[in-house]
Parts: structure tokens; sequence; C-alpha cells
């Protein structure tokens, strides 16, 4: 006796004599049919398309103890000879009209000044800020409002689905409403931040909030010398993004599920309406018992 092999097909062919074609059917099946094709390239979109994971974890991510900074400020009513950059932290660091890696460009018909600085700060408390302090001469009528260009913390990059503000939370900044001799003070939370890529590469970034507030100074002699002050503390807490990819089984399980599910309703709908269609013309008849 020789087995058939054929036996163990649990797909069992019914011929084409034995089945009856709808109008009905042809219209679940086309719509079937483009379901199916929306729901495949949703997935395919989704399958192709970068996700970034985010956790939070207590640490210092980064060896080193330096944080290049970049500030790019715009004060249309002092003039570039009066500003300066000034930085100080707890570990006792303190200096005062730092020119390395500063810029001043003359705006305004040269009533004011665009600063731009590149520097970098200690992992500590301290503050740095733009100020007359270091001019041999102090201006008769100053004025520290201003505009923020730009105040970076760490290496640039854009990060998909990740809002870019959080890395220039101040960018767009204007006081042109405040006292012309107000001081402005800027508190700053700064938020170590690791983003690794999918090729594997980590780059070190940070972010920040901040809070702001406006008041009137007195220097020595009770002269009022307002500046533009940037406080800032790290914080324990470090961000991580990651890039991550669905795998490729996970793609092919849920086409499997969209072809799968979507046939079995299809024909469970057409059944229920082919079956409902035959029970009327029966009762039209006056068959139907």
């Amino acid at each position: 006796m020789v087995f058939d092999f054929r036996r163990l097909d649990i797909y069992r062919k019914v011929p084409k004599d034995l089945t009856q074609p709808t109008s009905t059917g042809a219209i679940i099946s086309v719509v079937c049919s483009l379901f199916i094709m929306f729901l495949l390239v949703s997935e395919l979109l989704s399958f192709v398309h970068m996700d970034v994971v985010s956790e939070l974890y207590v640490d210092d991510p980064q060896s080193g103890d330096k944080i290049p900074v970049r500030i790019v400020i715009s004060l249309p009513n002092m003039p570039c000879e009066y500003l300066g950059m000034d930085i100080q932290d707890s570990m006792g660091r303190h200096e005062v009209g730092l020119v390395e890696n500063s810029d001043k460009l003359p705006v305004n018909q040269g009533r004011g000044c665009l600063f731009t600085s590149s520097f970098q700060i200690n992992k500590v408390p301290g503050n740095f800020h733009v100020s007359t302090h270091s001019s041999k001469q102090q201006p008769d009528n100053p004025d520290m409002n201003h505009e923020i260009k730009e105040l970076r913390i760490g290496e640039r990059i854009i990060i998909p689905n990740v809002k870019s503000q959080a890395f220039n939370a101040l960018e767009g900044k204007k006081t042109f409403d405040k006292h012309a001799l107000s001081s402005h003070d800027y508190v700053m939370k700064i938020v170590p931040t690791v983003y690794e890529s999918i090729d594997g590469k980590t780059r070190y970034l940070y972010q920040y909030t901040h809070a702001y507030k406006d008041y009137i100074a007195y220097g020595h002699g009770h002269k009022i010398m307002p500046a533009v002050w940037f406080r800032y503390e790290l914080t324990p807490i470090t961000v991580k993004y990651t890039e991550k990819r669905k795998p490729l089984y996970h793609f092919i399980t849920m086409v499997c599920a969209i072809i799968g599910g979507t046939f079995t309703v299809a024909g469970i709908v057409d059944s229920m309406i082919f079956s409902a269609t035959e029970m009327y013309k029966k009762f039209a008849l006056g068959k139907l018992s």
C-alpha cells in the first residue's frame, strides 16, 4: 500500500464548478484588497521608520570636566567697545573680559553689537555673563536689552522625533520691553543627554531649561551696571535617546496577520450577507419553513 502524501494537505481545493460568484462577494473582495494594500504600505513605512526611545538614569555619561558653550546675542543699544564675557564658578574660576573665541560685530549703525563667544565651563555650578565689567570706561547710558540668537550647550545635533528647542531653549528670547537699565538673569538647569545612533555611534549633548527675571543692580559708587547673567547648574539625571528599528520578524508577522485577518473577517462578512440573501429569497417565495 502506497501512502498518498497529498492527504497531508490541510488546504483542500474546491473545484471552480462548485463555487458561486456574487456581486456582493466581488465588492467585498475589491474592498478587502484595497484595505490590505493600505495596511501593508502603512506597516512598511512603520518598519523603515526610525524610532527614538528615551530613558532616564543617574550617572555622568561623559568623561572629562569641561562642557562647550556657544552664545550669540544681539544688543542693539550697547556699543561693542564696552562688552565682554565674564565666567565664574564654584571651583574658583573667575575670568573677566574673555577674549579667546569671542567676536563683536557692530550693528544698528555702530550703536549696538552682535556678540558671539565660544568657551568651556566646568561641571560645577557657576555663571557666565555679558557685561561691561571688563571695560576701562563705562557707558553713560547703558542698555543691556537684547535678543538671544543662540545659546547652545554641548554638541550641535538634530535628533529626529525629539524637540530641538530643548537644546537651544533661549533662541529668539527678546527683552526689548524691559527698562533700559535692567539686568537680566537666566537661571538654567542643564540636563546631560546621550544620543546613540543605529550604527552604534554615541554623542554627548546637553539640554537645558530656564527661568528669567530682570532687576536693576547698583555697582560701586551706587552706579547702575546692568548685565546679562546666565546662572547654571547640572542635574544628576541623564537622558538617553537610542535609535531603534523594528526587527524583520515583526514586519513579517504583521504582514501575515494583516492578510490572514482581513481575509478571515471578509469571508465571515461575505458568508453572513450571502446567507441572509438566500434566506430572504426563500422567504419571498414562501419556501422558508
